[in-house]
């Protein structure tokens, strides 16, 4: 929790203000006993009414007054405990998007939702209620035994047996409850990974008839998460009937003595009555620090667990030099080379068994197309995952125009690259909206000569969209480019959220497009007519197709054949078709063998 308080520190003044409003209203607090006794004694006792009403009056002044001081004290803390969750959800959305593909597998994305979500209202709920009570309770709880101290001291040493005995059970039951606490956000972890899966598999589930096993299975997550949760509520509860116990018990033995003590003529019955009043007053007080625990507790758990996140350290580590790219250096160097090459290169995801790749070697030419084609699990999508960093060689190297992609800026290399995921993912909001996320700001100002005219910008959009076979359909939907949709593009058909998808790689003008199996979902016709338009489009742009179509990669410059991450064999449609016994197995499973 300390390493996150850092995000307080554009709220200091509330930080320090709301608990001093609170002592504030404690500080009145405590001298009504005083009061209520002098009423007793001198008012009802003496038969001195208007004496009552005076005494009453201050009551009133000093209720108003408390008032006044509670409202700014919730005020200043309500400001400061949003402001510290607001800033500190920035953060952690800021450092989730730092994050690698590595990290981003360790996390789990339900667990990165739960952060961004549940736990930063949790700490939020914290912060407040320790602004709020944390100081104000104890100073109420210590300053009762102060006044009770100045009333009668033998009275007032039951005060200090009394509360040496709560705090005793508080902050015991506080540090059993902080592991369990941990647990319980373990578990809701749980049960939020097993709601998203099901949500996101819906039709899956539907379509196999599985619902009756996923609302078992659904059932025996919550029921598990129930359980933790009432074996630890069960025992955190254990504290108000303890504290209660403790302190009635406390109340018994005063009025016990206070009755002796006003029989002997030591105390008065107005004296007695206030020592009453300040027991209840720490009773009040040690109730609402019992629930102020309970949630600190919790908001404790999800801070260690927030903070575990910020701690996590990116995997990828950009080179802070000026890399030979950026220099110039590389390029005059006058060394011919080729553009894209792989040397060598071993890759293993994190925690894994076995190499994903191994021995990947080969190079690419400025202005080739590359197919990549290979059984399921073979690596195709790990290889050119290396390409944009979004993991990092275990061996050896990946080189761009001569330089290997970890010296360059991320960036600046990802602006090099146009990549069209396996799933096709779209985002709420119109076309334009979405074809605006392959434009890079430095691009558009080049080819826009600095302009910000918006029918430049359309035209080089519906460019893209003619590229990717989108135009068609863009066209037909009401409002063209400002047609919106639905998250996820649930709105359009399959092969309309590929063709989308290739149209927003296609309008940044790449110098490297990768297609990974990104026209599964179209037919043969659409599919060959978006690879000549892709071809005629930049004879200098570097294009990788992945996919599990002979049809697809048959005609590129190029064509990787990937067998259990190793590669079995590289060349031409021709030469493969020839000499390569994987190749041939897929090719003629596709297509029938000639002869």
């Amino acid at each position: 929790m300390r390493k996150l308080l850092v995000y307080l520190k554009d709220y200091k003044k509330e930080s320090v203000l709301g608990p001093l409003f609170k002592l504030l209203e404690a500080s009145f607090e405590l001298f009504v006993p005083l009061v209520i006794a002098r009423i007793v004694d001198t008012g009802i006792d003496g038969g001195d009414y208007g004496y009552v009403w005076r005494m009453g009056g201050v009551l009133f002044l000093l209720a108003a007054i408390g008032l006044v001081c509670s409202v700014t004290a919730q005020y200043f803390a309500a400001k400061a405990a949003t402001g510290f969750a607001t800033s500190l959800r920035h953060s952690l959305f800021s450092h989730i998007q730092s994050l690698s593909f590595t990290e981003m597998d360790k996390l789990g994305t339900a667990a990165m939702i739960t952060r961004m979500t549940s736990d930063i209202n949790q700490v939020q709920s914290g912060v407040n209620l320790v602004l709020r009570l944390f100081l104000r309770s104890p100073f109420i709880v210590f300053g009762a035994m102060i006044m009770a101290f100045t009333i009668d001291v033998k009275a007032a040493f039951i005060f200090v047996v009394t509360i040496p005995l709560l705090s005793i059970v508080v902050f015991g039951i506080m540090l059993i409850s902080i592991p369990l606490y941990k647990k319980v956000q373990a578990g809701l972890d749980r049960v939020l990974g097993r709601t998203r899966e099901n949500l996101t598999g819906v039709r899956v589930i539907r379509a196999f008839n599985r619902e009756d096993e996923e609302q078992e299975a659904f059932t025996r997550e919550n029921q598990g998460l129930t359980r933790m949760q009432m074996f630890v509520g069960r025992f955190s509860a254990c504290m108000n009937p303890v504290t209660y116990i403790i302190v009635n018990a406390a109340t018994v033995v005063l009025i016990w003595t206070g009755a002796v003590r006003v029989d002997n003529g030591i105390l008065t019955q107005g004296q007695v009555i206030a020592l009453v009043n300040y027991m209840s007053q720490i009773l009040v007080e040690l109730v609402k620090l019992a629930n102020l625990i309970i949630t600190v507790t919790k908001a404790f758990a999800c801070a260690d667990r927030i903070a575990g996140v910020l701690e996590l350290k990116s995997s990828l580590q950009e080179t802070p030099a000026v890399s030979a790219v950026e220099s110039g250096n590389a390029k005059d160097s006058g060394q011919s080379r080729p553009y894209i090459q792989y040397r060598h290169v071993n890759f293993s995801y994190k925690g894994a068994g076995a190499d994903a790749l191994t021995d990947i070697d080969f190079m690419v030419e400025k202005g080739q197309t590359v197919g990549i084609i290979g059984g399921t699990g073979s690596g195709k999508t790990s290889l050119v995952h290396l390409l944009p960093r979004f993991y990092d060689v275990s061996e050896g190297e990946v080189l761009i125009d001569g330089e290997d992609v970890r010296k360059y800026p991320l960036e600046r290399l990802r602006a090099k690259i146009g990549i069209v995921m396996q799933k096709s993912v779209l985002f709420h909001g119109t076309v334009r909206d979405n074809l605006r996320w392959g434009i890079v700001e430095d691009t558009v100002s080049e080819d826009m000569a600095e302009q910000t005219d918006q029918t430049k910008e359309d035209a080089r959009m519906w460019e893209a969209l003619e590229i990717a076979q989108a135009k068609e359909f863009v066209e037909k939907k009401e409002g063209g480019l400002d047609f919106v949709i639905e998250q996820g593009g649930k709105n359009l058909s399959g092969g309309q959220r590929q063709r989308m998808t290739i149209a927003r790689a296609v309008v940044r003008k790449p110098e490297i497009l990768i297609l990974d199996d990104s026209a599964s979902a179209l037919d043969f016709a659409t599919d060959a007519a978006l690879r000549k338009a892709i071809k005629n489009a930049s004879e200098d742009m570097t294009v990788f197709i992945v996919s599990q179509r002979a049809a697809s990669i048959m005609y590129a410059d190029k064509i990787l054949v990937l067998d259990d991450g190793k590669i079995a064999g590289q060349g031409t449609h021709e030469e493969l078709l020839a000499g390569c016994e994987v190749y041939q197995e897929i090719y003629y499973s596709q297509f029938e063998k000639e002869g």
